[in-house]
């Protein structure tokens, strides 16, 4: 009895331990090539098992992937929630096995469907699964496309793939490598390996290829304020005036930037409550020929709550008034973070599901871009950097540069702010733009258009980042058709799926 209960589960453990390896593929470890033998391991281990079987292997590989992967979440649950251990352990475990379903479901649904060892499994149905998988990860419950396996390779040869097809491009072709490399293992089909040879090689190739140029008139000069701020503190009503006083004090240094950034919701009060003070800054702003964009919280007249950016000083908006259709409201809001899903019922349960900031409404998906300084940056706050078509869709014709505001104190020293800044740059290298993110604690950093970090200040550090930051003219082919290829791929290769199982048949 238990050797054959050790036997079943041989596989399983199996898949948890290569899906805890694709961690190690993502920032701060960076050893991308994790990603194409978790995948390959992965596939091995499906290979001639039963539909139900196959899925629980799945589901253990994601079990361990996201375990490691996304163990920085319980810091924002057990230090901010206010729950017992075992309520935060069960809530964590809870998230991990729901984003567990989706491998899953990609495992299970190739068995059921490919069983066979044959290159329609491998090359066909396999990347296109997967995909499928991951779409409906980021978007499902308005969506967790955390940990695509493309980010993992933002350093690598892949990355240049980006500006085409974007991160979900690479994800595609790192399962093709992978599957390359397990159909050659197990048919001893060893020249099936030129297929991840040449990818690999393709992408050294792309290197070379400016699909966008540097603009040198639109050279801009920043000042990102990164204000270390106590997250413990930073709402207690005593902390108001000292923070205020921190960033101003820091900018003042900085009048001769042309745009000063403050982090996400910087202001720790409403906007209505602080109008003279914005009415100041505005004023001063402007004296110094220069604009300062900083993330606030709103309360629109029918007690409707927003996480916003506001831009005053020199713009294009005028003298400063509080007119909440001037602001860029938050329109991806973060499940539990800021908003709770069955809030009437989770609410009474625990304080976590009443941290402070938990009843945001959404804002617009496509809004006008911040204008600074004659500048235009196409805003992503915090969390909606991951949704890459909203982004892109986010980005005009007259686009300088794409703004990201943050608060990753939540997460303390962690591994979570490091994916969140890959995650960053990939947008930078998919649409040849800059990126502009400034945070509460780090990481505060500026990319180049092909998401190299030029400037950034350590994490955990009261300062400021001084950067000279040009934009770029032209169009990466990503931002002009978006995942569009990538949807009509997959339905090619489900309808010829279908019709080569019927011919079998």
């Amino acid at each position: 009895m238990i050797s054959k209960l050790v036997h079943r589960l041989k596989r399983p453990v199996g898949a948890a331990f290569v899906g805890a390896l694709t961690t190690f593929a993502f920032a701060p470890y960076q050893v991308w090539p994790l990603a194409f033998i978790s995948v390959a391991a992965l596939l091995w281990l499906l290979n001639d098992q039963s539909t139900k079987k196959a899925a629980w292997i799945g589901y253990a590989w994601g079990l361990g992937q996201f375990t490691t992967g996304i163990s920085w979440v319980h810091i924002s649950i057990d230090t901010f929630g206010g729950m017992p251990k075992i309520a935060s352990v069960f809530l964590m475990a809870m998230l991990i096995g729901y984003l567990a379903i989706y491998p899953a479901l990609f495992a299970g649904l190739l068995n059921r469907f490919a069983p066979q060892n044959n290159r329609t499994r491998f090359f066909i149905l396999a990347p296109a699964l997967w995909l499928i998988s991951d779409w409906l990860r980021g978007w499902v419950m308005t969506g967790f496309p955390w940990l695509w396996l493309g980010y993992s390779q933002i350093d690598s040869p892949m990355a240049s793939f980006a500006p085409i097809g974007g991160v979900e491009l690479i994800t595609l072709l790192i399962v093709m490598s992978a599957a390359g490399i397990c159909y050659a293992i197990i048919n001893k089909r060893w020249l099936t390996l030129i297929l991840p040879a040449i990818i690999l090689a393709t992408g050294f190739g792309l290197r070379n290829i400016q699909w966008v140029t540097p603009d040198p008139d639109s050279n801009t000069s920043f000042a990102l304020i990164q204000g270390n701020i106590d997250q413990t503190l930073k709402w207690q009503p005593s902390q108001r005036g000292p923070t205020i006083n921190k960033y101003t004090d820091l900018s003042v240094a900085n009048w001769d930037a042309d745009i000063i950034v403050w982090p996400e919701a910087a202001i720790p009060a409403f906007e209505y409550e602080v109008q003279p003070f914005l009415k100041s800054l505005d004023s001063t702003a402007r004296a110094n020929s220069s604009a300062v964009i900083t993330g606030v919280v709103n309360r629109d007249n029918q007690r409707r709550f927003y996480n916003s950016i506001l831009s005053v000083g020199s713009t294009a908006y005028g003298d400063y008034s509080y007119d909440l259709s001037k602001r860029y409201h938050k329109h991806h809001l973060l499940p539990f973070g800021e908003f709770v899903p069955f809030e009437d019922f989770l609410r009474p349960i625990a304080p976590f599901f009443n941290l402070p900031m938990s009843s945001f409404s959404r804002g617009a998906y496509i809004q006008p871009n911040i204008d600074a300084n004659g500048k235009q940056l196409a805003p992503a706050l915090c969390y909606e950097i991951i949704f890459g078509e909203q982004v892109r869709e986010n980005i005009d014709d007259n686009t300088d540069f794409i703004l990201t505001l943050s608060n990753d104190a939540w997460f303390g020293h962690s591994i979570g702010p490091l994916q969140h800044m890959e995650i960053a740059r990939m947008r930078a290298l998919e649409f040849g733009k800059p990126v502009i993110r400034s945070t509460n604690n780090g990481l505060t950093a500026v990319t180049d258009y092909k998401g190299n970090i030029t400037a950034q200040i350590p994490q955990f550090e009261t300062g400021v980042l001084r950067a000279q930051v040009s934009s770029t003219t032209g169009q990466t082919p990503y931002h002009g058709v978006g995942s569009w290829p990538l949807y009509i791929w997959v339905v090619l290769c489900l309808a010829l799926t279908w019709r080569m199982r019927r011919q079998s048949k």
